[in-house]
């Protein structure tokens, strides 16, 4: 029987509020640790502080590597040349992970990076100052990679088309949805009076950068008085502003009920590269306005109604017909067993022959 597969992964995403590549890295995580025949993994956190955190928060004999170090003079030793390799960091690994885009160099180890989006390359000016040479830096990363995963085709295809990374070095990985999701309930009265949540309301849910179409939403809203409330769900100050209402981080309990109560889930971002909010409200049995770009056509796989991107009008007449639409049985079960599909086991499973994959490159 072969040894199990030495795999090191950046947990960094793991630590503090977690975005959509934390939820992922920590779903991988689970589901890698369950599978201890097949791979052995660990994880490293690339952080000056809070780094110790890391084995706080990895799965049951998930070992945490590293040391404390910072990130940012990492990535400018990487920009220069493959220094310092992972495993001095590390130790010695099979496969290297690179979770969260940056993949680090290697002596031995092949190398695994995860390209989610490539959105900033097209808006630059849409990252924080710490993060301008992020561009340069995935680049890198896809080019040293034995293997790039991506969410999805839609994202697979502009690695190849910008990066000139081959097809048939890319994996396609798409994302899962956690069983709990399908037995989501709306908000009790508690959760409700707790958030301010009124009775009937639309829901965005995530980060409010500026490629997530937020002003498009709130114009369109704003324009359209007939329109529910609408919740931000997301990280932020927790406010009301007139007829919209931000919560703030929500944890994972109290936003699958913020979603399960919706009226409708409403995703506007001029790009995407998965888009899990939208595959989470139709496990659900929420309707979902999203815009009408390749990566959330290939998740929402017709169960979602979808408008050009930046078009105020089309997007407040599609939350208008989704919140006056009465719900229809099959087409319900339809948006159910569609989300069914994507499992996290699915996931790690692919994620795996793009490791096996990687480490036969080396050898």
């Amino acid at each position: 029987m072969a040894k199990p597969l030495k795999v090191l992964i950046d947990g960094t995403p793991l630590l503090g509020h977690r975005t959509g590549i934390g939820r992922y890295t920590a779903a991988l995580a689970e589901e890698l640790a369950s599978m201890p025949d097949a791979v052995d993994v660990r994880a490293v956190a690339f952080t000056l502080r809070g780094w110790r955190a890391l084995r706080t928060v990895l799965p049951h004999d998930v070992v945490a590597r590293g040391l404390p170090v910072s990130a940012r003079l990492l990535r400018q030793f990487w920009l220069r040349g493959p220094f310092p390799p992972v495993e001095f960091l590390a130790g010695p690994t099979d496969v290297m992970h690179a979770t969260n885009f940056v993949l680090p160099p290697s002596i031995r180890g092949g190398g695994v990076t995860t390209i989610h989006d490539l959105a900033f390359l097209d808006a630059p000016g849409d990252l924080p100052p710490s993060d301008r040479r992020l561009p340069e830096l995935v680049k890198k990363s896809a080019l040293r990679a034995d293997i790039v995963c991506t969410p999805t085709q839609a994202v697979a295809n502009v690695v190849t088309e910008r990066y000139g990374v081959e097809p048939d070095k890319i994996v396609v990985t798409p994302l899962g949805v956690d069983p709990a999701w399908f037995a989501a309930r709306p908000p009790s009265d508690g959760l409700r009076s707790r958030l301010g949540l009124p009775g009937e309301y639309l829901l965005f849910v995530g980060a409010g950068g500026p490629r997530k179409g937020l002003s498009t939403l709130l114009e369109a809203h704003a324009a359209t008085p007939s329109l529910p409330p609408l919740v931000l769900a997301g990280p932020g100050e927790s406010r009301v502003d007139g007829r919209v209402l931000r919560t703030g981080y929500l944890n994972d309990v109290d936003l699958r009920s913020v979603v399960a109560g919706a009226a409708t889930l409403v995703l506007p971002s001029r790009d995407e590269g998965f888009g899990l909010p939208v595959l989470e409200a139709l496990a659900c049995n929420v309707p979902v306005v999203c815009t009408d770009v390749p990566a959330l056509r290939e998740t929402a796989g017709g169960h979602a109604t979808h408008v050009p991107v930046g078009d105020v009008e089309a997007l407040a007449a599609a939350l208008t017909s989704a919140v006056e639409t009465e719900p229809n049985a099959a087409d319900q079960a339809a948006r159910r067993a569609h989300a069914s599909e994507y499992t996290w086991r699915k996931t790690a499973e692919r994620t795996l022959e793009a490791y096996r994959l990687a480490a036969a490159a080396r050898r």
